[in-house]
């Protein structure tokens, strides 16, 4: 037996020199996606600055997911901390995250409460939707399958874009934003935010119809996602959404489904051909920021951060099963 040990010896070891070297000469992984300027998408009217994020081996005829960042965020901050860009590696989608400058705006907001910035042709709102078409043009994207969100500034900029380009969104996520044309109709950007603004809920939708007029349908269904002790944007402003967009879709406000998602009072408002046309998510006791969930389940999404608020509900994930991306 000792000599039969003795015999297998160098056998072992040229075996595991082998494995060794093979794991030492083995070509290296092809590296990771990572988020990429593209320079050069249109006339950019806004100054704006377009990041994407493109999966490796992403095929043709896939979504594309345009996520707009908070005050004092950028792209690249936005992209990790919401978890949108491990959904598209996971699902298989784009994502196009405009970046605001600080020559725009001091604080690095979207200006969805200037006239210039919100009409469509116009500033900032032409600037995306310039780069959604250079986005879908480029990856050969679904452009029925386009879908807009963004949190508080970046939130009132997805109303703006859902708004005045409503034929290039399939549905818009909003994250403590507020209604188009909410700064006008308050008097201000501030009073819109702290006080709101008093519209009735067919004055909210008018303002939707006079920013792209003569359209007739069909409207971008929303998600709204907003926190009970949020100061920066009072919730009323999600009360003001859900009355811009059911008018807006010829739905009534009562909540046709009306349950809790890991524990959160969620509403569903249908339309009147029996689809979800506006959703909510009421997150009681959170403040400003959007809700992650990080984790590595199935549901979770996100990394914790400023602004970036661990609720164990990711916004991200429910957005993206709710427009079927994954």
């Amino acid at each position: 037996m000792t000599q039969t040990r003795a015999a297998l010896r160098p056998t072992v070891l040229t075996a595991l020199l082998a494995a060794l070297l093979s794991v030492l000469l083995a070509p290296a992984p092809a590296s990771a996606a990572s988020l990429q300027e593209v320079t050069g998408f249109g006339s950019n009217p806004g100054a704006l600055k377009m990041y994407r994020y493109v999966p490796d081996g992403l095929p043709a005829g896939r979504p594309v997911v345009v996520a707009l960042h908070g005050c004092t965020q950028n792209a690249a901050g936005y992209a990790s901390g919401t978890g949108w860009t491990t959904l598209a590696d996971r699902w298989g989608f784009s994502v196009v995250l405009p970046q605001q400058q600080s020559g725009n705006n001091l604080s690095q907001c979207f200006n969805w409460f200037e006239p210039a910035d919100i009409r469509r042709g116009q500033g900032e709102a032409a600037s995306i939707a310039q780069m959604v078409d250079r986005q879908l043009a480029d990856v050969s994207g679904d452009p029925s399958r386009v879908h807009v969100t963004g949190l508080s500034a970046g939130g009132g900029m997805t109303a703006v874009m859902m708004a005045t380009y409503p034929e290039k969104f399939a549905a818009g996520g909003i994250v403590a934003g507020l209604p188009y044309g909410c700064a006008q109709a308050a008097g201000t950007a501030y009073v819109c935010m702290y006080v709101g603004a008093t519209q009735t809920p067919a004055q909210w939708g008018d303002r939707v119809r006079a920013a792209r007029p003569g359209y007739t349908g069909p409207w971008p269904a929303l998600t709204v996602f907003q926190g009970t002790a949020d100061y920066t944007v009072k919730p009323v402003n999600m009360t003001a959404l859900v009355d811009q967009w059911t008018n807006v879709h010829g739905a009534d406000r009562t909540a046709d489904v009306g349950d809790t998602v890991a524990g959160y009072p969620h509403r569903v408002y249908r339309g009147p051909g029996g689809n979800a046309v506006v959703e909510t998510y009421s997150l009681t006791g959170m403040g400003h920021g959007q809700p992650v969930d990080p984790g590595a389940g199935e549901a979770q999404c996100g990394a914790a951060g400023a602004y970036f608020l661990d609720v164990n509900l990711c916004a991200a994930y429910r957005l993206g099963k709710a427009w079927q991306l994954g």
